[in-house]
């Protein structure tokens, strides 16, 4: 069962004539958000995180040194997003006094219109409050594979990763990509990539599923329209403290050399590696860092992500469900989402939700899409 939303955004408020009781009304909800991320516990940790950086030993462990200056990056960006709404609100009252003592007509369909994009900041940020289940506050590792569909689909498992990356960086949450496999035409035949920042497995979790894509194919010198498919895995990142034990004689290791676009080689050695897990039959690449330890050592993280979600799913039975949906067949009987070319929109199945405007989504403007889903979705 979700949790309820936050009194105030969600009851419908509007601009109007009665700036000060709606200023007051934002106030308020803002308070309350405060109070449930915790802001007191992100300033400690922020500052711990800090004595970590300035330590001069930080980049002896690069991995290490990622984590912890991506974290800090997260948690500052987490931090100014909720405090700057103060300053908006605080700007937003003195322009309506000036505006009703000056009798400025331009000035006070301004402050309509701020308090209207304030309206929606908050909206947004009190999606936050929802994600509460026992993973949601981990960062997110995120897995696309092409499906049905040829080329085309390989191209749109590359739109896929590019509309992730630049959610991202709108954002200003820092990416890790630990695998790349690119298809020989065009695109990728999968991908995988870490996405460092608070909630961002909560904030993710409902992209996974099948993804399917439609448009007049560009490699298709008949013109035609084609329909494509990729399905997209979303896990969360462990933390130290998890523990997920992995016998080596579960595990088998192959290594090989690296290729880029095409087919062409990128490293002359025999660096990319590939895991196994016996017992399972899951099986992890990674090829994205020149040496071979560096990607098994990401390689393991991968895998010991996945594993460890698996062991929590077999403790937690109604988690079971869940996973099945996020692991797409490539097919068309488990899509969750549609992206139509020709008449620019998007389409979200499981709330029935269509966003006409394709172009921005792609570009990773996908707040409408993942707060709808969290707000309405069961």
């Amino acid at each position: 069962m979700r949790p309820a939303m936050v009194a105030g955004v969600g009851c419908g408020l509007v601009a109007g004539p009665d700036f000060e009781t709606q200023i007051k009304q934002l106030q308020a909800t803002i308070h309350t958000i405060e109070q449930v991320l915790d802001l007191d516990a992100m300033r400690v940790e922020i500052a711990d995180l800090g004595e970590q950086v300035a330590a001069p030993d930080l980049w002896d462990d690069q991995a290490n040194a990622q984590r912890v200056t991506g974290r800090l990056s997260a948690l500052q960006g987490e931090l100014e997003r909720v405090t700057s709404l103060h300053s908006r609100l605080d700007d937003l009252t003195l322009m309506v006094q000036m505006a009703q003592e000056e009798g400025d007509a331009d000035s006070m369909a301004e402050s309509e219109k701020e308090l209207a994009r304030l309206h929606k900041s908050v909206e947004q940020l009190e999606v936050r409050t929802l994600l509460s289940g026992e993973f949601d506050s981990r960062e997110a590792l995120v897995t696309i594979r092409s499906g049905a569909g040829g080329v085309d689909a390989a191209d749109f498992a590359e739109m896929l990763m590019r509309m992730y990356t630049r959610w991202a960086e709108r954002n200003k949450y820092s990416v890790e990509v630990f695998d790349t496999s690119y298809a020989e035409e065009a695109g990728l035949k999968s991908a995988t990539f870490a996405i460092h920042a608070p909630y961002a497995y909560g904030t993710l979790s409902v992209e996974a599923g099948t993804h399917r894509l439609v448009r007049i194919s560009p490699f298709d010198n008949q013109g035609r329209r084609q329909t494509s498919f990729a399905a997209v895995e979303v896990v969360p990142v462990l933390e130290q403290t998890d523990e997920i034990d992995i016998p080596e004689e579960e595990i088998r290791i192959d290594v090989y050399r690296s290729s880029g676009p095409g087919g062409q080689s990128v490293n002359t050695t025999d660096s990319a590696v590939r895991l196994t897990h016996v017992p399972t039959g899951l099986v992890v690449t990674c090829q994205d860092e020149k040496s071979q330890l560096q990607n098994k050592e990401k390689a393991f993280r991968i895998l010991r992500a996945r594993l460890y979600q698996l062991k929590m799913e077999e403790q937690q039975a109604e988690l079971s469900g869940a996973r099945r949906a996020q692991v797409g067949t490539g097919g068309r009987s488990e899509k969750i989402r549609t992206y139509n070319f020709k008449e620019s929109r998007v389409t979200d199945h499981r709330i029935g939700l269509t966003i006409r405007r394709l172009d921005q989504v792609l570009e990773g403007d996908l707040d409408e899409l993942v707060d709808a889903m969290r707000t309405q979705g069961s």
